[in-house]
């Protein structure tokens, strides 16, 4: 995390805010981001795997279609004006806020008429029922009303205000997962989704406007958007190839491996990447802006870079590693739930990519900050070919194992971008990363060998939980010391903060 220093310092006399307060807000950032949203992101966990038990492999494959189709199309709805304003060193103007509000949603309507227009087509390409079809529409819709609360959102994160944005976060996260776990209960199968994803969508946008009232307005700024559009537009193809690497990928899967595939395939990921949504996502929303701050500050912007990889690495690690060694237990356990046991082996094989993620994404995250866009297209060509290359020859050969084995050769060649961005930014990979990584395989073997000894049921699973977590904490004290506790009670004592 950021450090925080006793001084104020100025990154320029015309900044919003000095050097201190962004410290001192990225470190509070997040806190608040991790500690108040982890007992959310648990329950949206439960909520997950009710679903799994409610829902068939088939249905979730659905799902995991159609968001991906609509995602797809989302990343036309922008053209990176958003991330321009959030990364933009100067003040932003009125003009500059409107004209990216209506571009934005210019964009965002032609879409929709796209996917209306374009429904029967892909209702009979993916076999889509008719609840299918209205799970399209619902998320075409979810869409508009993202983005109708961008600009609210770019000025809470240009202010580091955090508290203020996780928590229409928060209300979005209670509503989508209640609704969608009452209604598959119910028996609504697909249509779960449907009805929990507008009424997070409207949700969302209400309290959004409640904690930074903006007043929408149309406004069109031919010098603002040349300005924007020069840091926005290399961005959003950095984004276009990371949708075509990640939506473009899963929708053609549809294809491939068929709605009950894909669900398995989909299981997995979710599973998989749930550490890095635990973590690593807050603290890129926050460490984006932060960094873009202090980017004329290499000491401070290094220092920032080592504590943040080394947090999310340490966070992230061991419950990857934890998840691995609990699942097959899981699937035994919990009833209805043998139905995905042929995503343990996917499961396993996309986990490298999220051990990878863990250090990997802050890295080009710096480089968005700083503005070297070029570098971070340059990497994001590479996995983008490599996914492409790798995902669909072992999908038609192996199936839903050889897509998975697919994703972990594509996250091991994250090695080539630690080793080109260490050439930018000297950071230190020895106590960030490695150290993290040896006291998770100490706890992987201790794990290894407690489960080869107690039984199959729900105590064992509470057992390997304590046990994994005190000895990944005495090899972590040993190998990094007492900063572990200043820094655990410095989080704690900021996520309550008043």
């Amino acid at each position: 995390m950021a450090e925080i220093e006793p001084t104020a310092e100025h990154l320029d006399p015309n900044a919003e805010i000095t050097l201190d307060v962004i410290k001192k807000r990225s470190v509070r950032g997040i806190a608040v981001l991790t500690g108040r949203t982890f007992v959310l992101s648990a329950i949206s966990l439960v909520a997950t795997g009710f679903l799994t038990v409610f829902l068939e492999p088939a249905e979730f494959g659905v799902f995991w279609i159609v968001t991906a189709i609509v995602s797809f199309l989302a990343y036309f709805s922008d053209v990176g004006l958003a991330a321009a304003l959030i990364q933009k060193k100067e003040p932003v103007t009125d003009n500059e806020l409107r004209t990216t509000f209506t571009i934005q949603q210019v964009l965002v309507l032609l879409i929709l008429l796209l996917l209306i227009l374009g429904s029967p087509y892909l209702v009979r390409f993916y076999s889509l029922s008719e609840e299918g079809r209205l799970l399209l529409y619902a998320l075409g819709l979810s869409l508009l009303l993202s983005s109708l609360k961008t600009i609210p959102s770019v000025l809470l994160e240009r202010e580091l205000d955090f508290t203020k944005l996780v928590f229409p976060q928060v209300l979005e996260n209670l509503v989508y997962n209640i609704v969608a776990v009452f209604l598959a209960w119910k028996g609504y199968g697909i249509g779960s989704f449907t009805y929990a994803v507008v009424l997070r969508g409207i949700v969302g946008l209400t309290a959004i406007y409640l904690l930074k009232p903006w007043l929408p307005g149309i406004s069109f700024d031919k010098k603002s958007l040349k300005k924007l559009l020069s840091y926005g537009v290399p961005y959003q193809v950095n984004t276009l190839l990371a949708t075509i690497k990640d939506d473009g990928m899963t929708a053609f899967l549809g294809g491939v491996l068929g709605p009950a595939g894909v669900g398995l395939l989909g299981w997995a990921q979710k599973w998989a990447y749930t550490p890095l949504r635990l973590f690593l996502d807050h603290v890129l929303k926050v460490t984006f802006p932060a960094f873009a701050r202090m980017q004329d500050d290499k000491e401070n912007l290094t220092r920032s870079l080592n504590k943040s990889i080394f947090f999310v690495c340490f966070l992230v690690f061991p419950m990857v590693v934890g998840m691995l060694v609990v699942a097959p237990l899981m699937v035994k356990i919990i009833p209805r739930y043998e139905k995905w046991e042929p995503a343990l082996i996917p499961l396993m094989l996309i986990s490298v990519n999220t051990i990878f993620a863990a250090s990997t994404t802050q890295l080009t995250n710096l480089l968005n900050a700083i503005g070297k866009i070029k570098v971070t297209f340059k990497l994001m060509l590479m996995w983008t070919i490599l996914t492409w290359v790798f995902v669909p020859f072992l999908a038609i050969k192996y199936g839903v194992d050889g897509a998975a084995f697919g994703y972990s050769l594509v996250g091991a060649s994250s090695l080539i971008a630690i080793y080109i961005v260490y050439r930018i930014v000297r950071f230190d990979i020895v106590r960030s990363v490695g150290k993290p990584l040896a006291g998770t395989l100490i706890m992987a073997a201790i794990l290894l060998l407690t489960r080869s000894l107690v039984p199959v049921n729900i105590l064992s699973v509470f057992i390997l939980t304590f046990v994994g977590i005190t000895f990944y904490m005495i090899s972590m004290y040993f190998m990094i010391g007492t900063s572990i506790l200043v820094d655990a009670k410095k989080g704690i004592n900021e996520i309550f903060k008043k």
